[in-house]
């Protein structure tokens, strides 16, 4: 099972960022080659912010989520 490495504050930008991409993108601001880069860093952004993992943190050992004290 996959355990949360993420933390509300980088869910927060994750998701934010999403929202800011798809402005630009819809608005026609950006277009071509570059929003459709932008757009799939935005659908794996969507998608690691929702699930609250990174495959990419985990490979590096960073976990932004709060340790929970076990009692």
């Amino acid at each position: 099972m996959m355990k949360k490495n993420i933390g509300s504050a980088d869910r927060i930008i994750r998701l934010l960022a999403v929202l800011v991409i798809a402005i630009l993108y819809f608005s026609g601001a950006v277009s071509g080659v570059v929003g459709i880069i932008l757009l799939i860093a935005g659908a794996i952004l969507l998608a690691t912010g929702l699930v609250q993992f990174c495959g990419l943190y985990a490979i590096l050992g960073i976990k932004t989520c709060p340790n929970k004290a076990k009692n």
